[in-house]
Parts: structure tokens; sequence; C-alpha cells
């Protein structure tokens, strides 16, 4: 029995111009046109709708601490670790779970319904971060599914008492392991030993990698070749690789092609990328921003997502993932409307398919997670940043947004 209903909703890629959705029991369990049932209703007015956006990579434990570092050198390279780095043995579980709290919330205002957030751990921190993180999996299910990366920021095999601390993250149920190999003596035994705890806990690999100014010294090859070796397609995914959007564009071709065809993803940070690249520069600065629509036309699945939000790698952010896409087509001057598309479904089927959730997406007996958003197509969601009206989590809504309204004078 249908128990909700949204009616006039436009989904993208139906012919129809409005289909009603129907809920059961925190799933979707009809999708027709002029769907007969007494259930209380929400009118989507034409709206576009979609399955709930998704946030891949972003570092809530170290969100909202601009304030709180020293100020940066000026254009200084690789100072944004260290002004956290001293933060860190002021974190509690309280202040993280805190700070936490506070840009979850900007994400579910965004639309955001399933995240994937990156934790550090380290001597520094031990595992209080992870601990205020994980406070929230529970309090927020209502409107989120979220889960845990754990991941050594300032290195692992340089780094004593790191790994045992990535294992109790992992132990604790850390549902992904992650790397920095660019802040460690030895970037291949921080790989291969990321590798190895993804294989005995089972779960995914999602890295930080070749962040740099050159095509130097790429760890994206062996992390290619370990992909193979141990048979993981489909669930790695390395973040930033900004050395790679300074080759020339053949040679870009040709390693998104091999991440493609080995199932390594891709996660574009836009809005850290570009404030932290290029700081060796005083003109003429790289963009330092791989280009997502050149990769998957390539056939290599890209997602796009926010990482860093009020803190020294990046001082800005609301939370908003179609900001963040927007920000990533227009710095890279996409101008078709089928590529400006395309960097909608980075926000959410290929965010999807790099998380591997099987029952994303508005189909018949997947969770009801909607979105409804004020546009009539992907492209004008991500070209004018429309902000979604109403969010819906298993079937429950999470969400409503008013639309402005102007006033204006009456006429005498």
């Amino acid at each position: 029995m249908i128990d909700y209903v949204i009616r006039n909703a436009r989904l993208h890629g139906r012919a129809e111009p409005s289909l009603d959705i129907g809920f059961a029991k925190g799933r979707i369990a009809a999708i027709e046109t002029s769907l007969v049932c007494d259930a209380p209703s929400f009118d989507a007015e034409g709206c576009l709708c979609c399955g709930g956006l998704i946030e891949t990579h972003i570092h809530l434990d170290k969100s909202r601490i601009y304030d709180r570092c020293a100020p940066e050198p000026a254009r200084s390279m690789g100072q944004h670790v260290k002004r956290v780095s001293e933060m860190k043995h002021t974190f509690t579980v309280e202040d993280v779970r805190a700070r936490a709290e506070e840009t979850l919330k900007g994400c579910l205002k965004n639309g955001t319904t399933r995240m994937r957030t990156h934790v550090e751990v380290d001597p520094r921190v031990g595992i209080r971060g992870v601990e205020g993180v994980q406070a929230l999996v529970d309090d927020y299910k209502w409107a989120i599914d979220l889960e845990l990366c754990v991941f050594p920021q300032e290195g692992l095999t340089n780094n004593p008492g790191t790994d045992e601390l990535m294992v109790e993250g992992l132990k604790r149920g850390a549902r992904a392991v992650g790397a920095a190999p660019g802040y460690d003596t030895d970037h291949p035994g921080q790989i291969r030993r990321v590798f190895e705890l993804a294989r005995e806990y089972d779960v995914e690999i999602d890295m930080h990698l070749d962040f740099g100014n050159s095509p130097d010294d790429l760890d994206t090859v062996l992390v290619c070749d370990l992909t193979e070796e141990y048979k993981l397609g489909g669930r790695v995914t390395i973040g930033h690789g900004t050395k790679l959007s300074t080759m020339e564009p053949e040679r870009q071709k040709a390693i998104a092609r091999r991440l493609g065809d080995v199932g390594v993803a891709v996660t574009i940070l836009p809005a850290t990328d570009l404030f932290l690249m290029g700081r060796d520069q005083e003109y003429n600065v790289k963009r330092g921003l791989v280009d997502a629509n050149l990769f998957v036309e390539q056939g290599c699945n890209c997602s796009i997502s926010s990482n860093n939000i009020l803190n020294p790698f990046t001082p800005f952010g609301d939370g908003s993932l179609l900001r963040m896409a927007n920000l990533h087509a227009n710095v890279l001057q996409v101008s078709h409307s089928e590529q400006i598309a395309e960097c909608f479904e980075m926000l959410t089927t290929r965010s999807a398919k790099l998380m591997n959730l099987p029952d994303y997406g508005i189909a018949v007996g997947n969770p009801a997670d909607v979105v409804v958003l004020d546009a009539v197509s992907p492209f004008q969601a991500v070209a004018e940043i429309r902000a979604p009206l109403a969010v819906f989590k298993r079937g429950a809504r999470t969400l409503t947004r008013p639309r402005a309204e102007l006033h204006p004078p009456r006429q005498a």
C-alpha cells in the first residue's frame, strides 16, 4: 500500500513530462502517471527529481578550524598540512563531533543523502577523529548514510603508531581505507600496505594521490598495477590527481583509459585543488584541475566532491555539491550542455557507481531517497546551482526549502 507520493515529478531520461513516485515502507513502490491513491503527497510542480546527491570525498573531522589555525605564510607551499597538524592535539571527541555535525547539516541542506568522509588517524590525534565522526552515523541515519574512510594524512611508513590506528579504525567499522603517499618517505610502501589492509578487511580503497604541479613520479601507475594484481577493479578510487592535469592531452587520455580499464575511479575536488595548486608560481598560475569530462569520455568513472570546508586546505564552503560541479565546469570551460549535464551525473549516478551502491536511484524497489531540485534538467541544476526544494530519506521528508519570492511595489 502506498503511504506517500511525490506528484508531478520530472525524471531525467523519461519521456513523460510528469510522473508520480509512490513510497511504501521507506522504498519506492511505484512510478506512474497519475498514480491513484489517497496517501499524503508533495507536489513537485514539474521540478527535477533524482536520487539524493552523493558526497564521495569530504573531511568532516577537520572542517571548521580555519579560525583556530596559524595565519598562512604568503603563497606558501605545503603549509596547510603543518597548520592542521599543529592543532590536532586540541581535538577532542566532543569537539570533532560538534564541528563535523555543523558541516554535515550544511551538506544535508544542499541535498546530500549519502557520504564517505575521510578521517585522519595518527599519534597526534589518535582515534578521536574516528570516534567524533562515528557518533554521527546513528544520530543522522534519518537523513544520510554516512561511511568512514580512515587514512594517514601525515605518513604511514615513516610515522610509527599510525598503522595500528589504521587497523583500529577498520576494526571499528570504517568501510574504506585511504592513503596520502605524498607525505610519506616511502610512497610504494604506503600504497602496498593500504592494498594489504583492503584485502584483509574487505573494504574499499580511496586514496589522496598525485597532488602536485608536474607529472613527475606518478603514484597512479603503481595503483593501477596493484588494482589488477589484487583484482580490486571497481573498488579503488584516487582523489585530487592534480599532476595528471599537467600532462599533454594525449597522455592524459592514455592515463584515463588505463584507469578505466583496471577499474580505478577519480574524484575531482575543485575548491581545494584550485586553492592549493600553483603556489610556486607568481603569475599565469596553473589551474591544476583534472578535466573530469575528458576522463569520463575515455572510460574512467569520475565523481566531483567538496573535500575540505573552512580549514587551511579550503577556507570556503557550504556543503553544496552543485556548487562544486558548477565550479568545475566553469574553470574547465565546459560549454556543451551534454557535458554540463554529465557533471550532474558525477554527483549522482557516477558517485553511486564509485561507492558501489546497487540500490541507488529512482527505481521501484530502491530506498525512497529523493531530492526535488528547483530545476527542470540536470543542465539547469548545475549551470544555475539550483537548490533543493525538498529531500526525502527512506520515504520521510528531511528538508523543505521554500522558493524565494519577489515582492514588487504595488501599482498606485
